[in-house]
């Protein structure tokens, strides 16, 4: 039967989806550059920020609801926020953890971060940036979450960055006036130094690990959440300040997916 390109992309991407066969990783691909003794690639990075903000690790004074069942039953997409509410650090700081908190590094030929959320082969290959417009004692602007020292990162700020932010989003304000935007990029080649091929599948099981724990920790501190899949990647890309490569670059870097938390 013959298809047309069209139905071709749509195979493609419905197979990325699926196992593999065991014969067809023995036989049609490569061997790993983990298998080839090839060095890992680090397993956090750090954007060189203007400023590292510690954050605080006790958060018994944030958690409203611990009751599982009940939060999960409440978990819902919320899209109209307080544009008067701030989120305390220590909330913003509780967020961060319950989404990519590092336990701890562990390992010895290959390190691994063991974190809250699950990973292929405890790769980890998402990076957390925020877009802050209400944080209580947090100046407004963009930063980067150091995952492994449990600290921010301040990038930049200036006059016309939320419009920028909600342009690259296609115009969805609410995310972009929203207390805070969690938007999260992939490092690909943290997991295809393992897993070759396969590691597209794993790095969209992982956004979606993050995302949901996203929901039920802001749910537990009675915040509202909105996971945004909708973007333009070329300006979400520009907006963080990656850098634009071509082909099959190991330190690429791209934004995989967002989501906005407020009052």
């Amino acid at each position: 039967m013959k298809h047309t390109e069209y139905e071709r992309e749509l195979i493609d991407r419905r197979n990325m989806m699926k196992g593999y066969k065991e014969e067809e990783k023995n036989e049609e691909y490569p061997v790993s550059d983990q298998d080839n003794g090839v060095l890992a690639p680090p397993l956090f990075l750090a954007k060189g920020g203007k400023k590292i903000i510690s954050l605080p690790k006790k958060f018994d004074d944030v958690v409203k609801n611990n009751d599982v069942m009940c939060v999960m039953e409440k978990r819902k997409s919320r899209r109209l926020f307080d544009r008067e509410e701030f989120l305390t650090v220590t909330e913003l700081s509780y967020l961060l953890w319950m989404t990519q908190g590092v336990k701890e590094v562990a390992g010895n030929a290959v390190r691994v971060s063991v974190r809250v959320v699950p990973s292929a082969g405890s790769r980890h290959a998402l990076e957390t940036y925020l877009y802050i417009n209400r944080v209580e004692g947090l100046d407004p602007g963009l930063y980067h979450y150091l995952a492994e020292e449990h600290k921010l990162e301040f990038i930049s700020y200036y006059k016309e960055q939320t419009q920028e932010l909600s342009a690259a989003f296609l115009g969805q304000t609410y995310f972009a006036g929203s207390a805070v935007a969690f938007i999260w990029t992939a490092v690909p080649y943290r997991m295809e130094w393992r897993y070759q091929e396969w590691a597209a599948k794993y790095i969209l099981l992982d956004a979606g690990h993050v995302c949901q724990n996203l929901y039920l920790a802001g749910e537990s501190i009675g915040c509202g959440v909105c996971a945004i899949g909708a973007y333009e990647q070329e300006l979400a890309d520009e907006f963080l300040g990656l850098e634009k490569k071509q082909g099959y670059q190991k330190e690429e870097e791209f934004v995989i997916y967002a989501a906005c938390v407020g009052r």
